[in-house]
Order: structure tokens, then C-alpha cells, then sequence
């Protein structure tokens, strides 16, 4: 038996030992042939349980539909340790003959940290998926990231897209798709997951930083659930508000085609019709066409956009920049083209 053969044998003993993670595998195994199927795709590792039992299922799975899959961590160079970080990521798959591919960041930033880093995490994934010419990412995002993200858009006081938080299968621009099999899984299960499968995994000492604002949401959440405000009671919620969010895309759609004629290098908005809207259908609507001509994963914050629109009904002439793109305002129309 080979060595490669080996490596696949001692993780499906662990399958093989564990109802719980055998059922947990079988979850994804459906997940991943409804939307993937026998196509190539990429796993985002960061040493994490969360995505170490990511890189399992994948590896599992990627031995039992012959297909291809690459695993990419990316470094982004932030903390003094970032690299001794990677190279303990990268010690701990070899064991299982996992290639793991460390991309690192050359891009230097002070401010913003974290949206930053998203931004460049996906950038360098998308460049990888190109040369490999892969059309799917995978993610580790759990539930508990799904309660997190919906507690900081609420924080900041985001609509129903916000506030419906994380989809499984998004876009991160036009050729590759995110998909996250995860959701539904919570972080304590994953945990569960990776000690059986590696033993152990890399702590990022960011995620108990009190600086960033997701650390004091993801210790606030837990103090949520010891008052009786608890996680399914919330992710119920988010549920609900993504049944919203998803009939009000429908009549964005419709107003987008009523009022927007764009191109591949500028958009022109019809501020006499978008204006009539309500606030939720304009946040939507100018987002979405600032994020794309950014090519940002996100669109820009809904304070941000909110204080836009406002200066857009009060005066006749604007010029003024979002989300690294230009907007000029002349009469009733809305230039919108990426900023330089």
C-alpha cells in the first residue's frame, strides 16, 4: 500500500470509529456532490479546527470522487509569528500527504485590519483558482460565525442582506464560487472533528484579541447563551430574515433593470427612479454596483451608503468617492465608475 493510500486509511478509521463524525461526513459528502460534483476545487486552510476538519472531509472526499482539490493558507504577514504559524499548518497535513500551497501577502496596512485582510485573502485565493483554472473555494464558516456576523451587522445597524448573514454558495467574482458546507455545524462539533482527525490545531492569537471587534462580539455571544438567549434561537432568526432577503432580491433585480444601464467600466443610475425607493432597495442597489466595480468582496458599510444617499436627494451636483469608486452626480443621473 502506498504511503498516499495510508493516509486515507487512517482517516477513515476515525470514520469508521465515530458515528457522530461519520454523520457529520456523510452531511458534507451530500453537500459538496450537489453543488461540486467530480470538478476541482480549493479548500481555505488557516490551521484553525474549524478548517482542519474542512481539510479532512475534502481530503476524504477528494480520494473517494477522484477528483482534484488543492489546499492554500494564506499568510498574511500581519504578526511577528505569521510565518512559523504556516509552517506548523504545513507540518501537521504532511503527516497526511495533504500539499498545502502558503500564499503569502505583500501588501502592507495599518488601518482597517481585518476587512483588509479578508480583501486580500480572497484576491491571492482568486489569482490561485485562475492558474489552476478552479471554478470552487470552500470555507470553514460555522455557525457560530453565522451568530457573530449577524450580532456585528446588527452592531452597525445593517438591513435585511446583513442581517441574514452568510449564504452556503456565493460569488467571489465572476468565474469562482465560495461555498460553505459548514453552516450548520457549530464550532464545539468541529472541534470534536479535528482532535480525532490530527490530534490538535493552530490557535490565532487575533481571535482573542480585544482590539478587533469580533472578539468582543464572539464573548458577548457566549454570554447570550448563558442568559437564555440561545444560538438555534438566533440562528432561527437569521433564517427567517435570509426567506426576506431573498424575495426582496427578486423585486431588486427588477428595479436594477428599470433604472441602471451600465458597462465594463462604468454604471449610469437613474436617480429619479432609485430615489423613489425605499432605503433597503437603494442600499441594495448602489452596494452591489460599487462592489463590482471595486471588485471588492463586500459592498461598502450601509452607514456609509445611507449618508451617500442622503447628500444624492439634498443636492443637484455631487462628486464624491466609495468604496474605491467615483460617483458624480448630474441632474437626474448617477456616474459610478472605479476609482483610480
Amino acid at each position: 500500500m502506498s504511503k498516499k493510500d495510508t493516509s486515507v486509511r487512517n482517516l477513515k478509521k476515525v470514520l469508521d470509529r465515530n458515528i457522530k463524525i461519520s454523520d457529520a461526513y456523510l452531511n458534507f459528502k451530500i453537500k459538496l456532490n450537489k453543488f461540486i460534483k467530480k470538478k476541482p476545487f480549493t479548500v481555505a486552510v488557516s490551521g484553525g479546527a474549524d478548517s482542519l476538519a474542512l481539510t479532512a472531509f475534502s481530503k476524504l472526499y477528494s480520494h473517494e470522487m477522484k477528483t482534484k482539490v488543492y489546499f492554500v493558507l494564506i499568510n498574511h504577514g500581519i504578526r511577528k509569528g505569521s510565518d512559523k504559524e504556516a509552517a506548523n499548518v504545513k507540518k501537521i497535513l504532511n503527516k497526511y500527504k495533504v500539499k498545502l500551497f502558503i500564499l503569502k501577502n505583500k501588501t502592507t496596512f495599518k488601518s482597517n485590519i481585518q476587512k483588509k485582510a479578508r480583501d486580500i485573502r480572497y484576491q491571492l485565493i482568486s489569482k490561485f483558482c485562475k492558474k489552476y483554472n478552479i471554478k470552487f473555494t470552500l470555507t470553514a464558516h460555522h455557525a457560530d460565525d453565522q451568530i457573530e456576523t449577524f450580532l456585528i451587522r446588527l452592531s452597525r445597524g445593517s438591513g435585511i442582506q446583513g442581517l441574514s448573514s452568510m449564504q452556503n454558495l456565493t460569488k467571489i467574482n465572476r468565474s469562482i464560487k465560495l461555498y460553505r458546507p459548514f453552516l450548520e455545524f457549530k464550532k464545539k462539533d468541529l472541534v470534536f472533528i479535528t482532535k480525532k482527525f490530527f490530534g490538535r490545531s493552530i490557535n490565532d492569537p487575533s481571535n482573542i484579541d480585544q482590539k478587533y471587534l469580533r472578539t468582543k462580539i464572539r464573548k458577548l455571544a457566549k454570554t447570550f447563551e448563558k442568559s437564555g438567549i440561545h444560538h438555534n434561537q438566533i440562528i432561527k432568526s437569521i433564517n427567517n430574515l435570509a426567506s426576506a432577503r431573498d424575495i426582496l432580491n427578486n423585486y431588486i433585480e427588477k428595479v436594477t433593470k428599470s433604472c441602471v444601464k451600465k458597462n465594463k467600466k462604468e454604471t449610469l443610475i437613474n436617480l429619479k427612479i432609485l430615489l423613489d425607493e425605499e432605503n433597503e432597495v437603494q442600499l441594495r442597489v448602489l452596494g452591489e454596483i460599487i462592489k463590482k466595480h471595486s471588485k471588492s468582496y463586500y459592498p461598502p458599510r450601509s452607514k456609509k451608503t445611507i449618508r451617500l444617499m442622503e447628500k444624492l436627494s439634498m443636492n443637484k451636483k455631487v462628486k464624491t468617492t466609495l468604496g474605491g469608486c467615483v460617483l458624480i452626480k448630474s441632474g437626474k443621473n448617477l456616474l459610478i465608475k472605479k476609482e483610480t
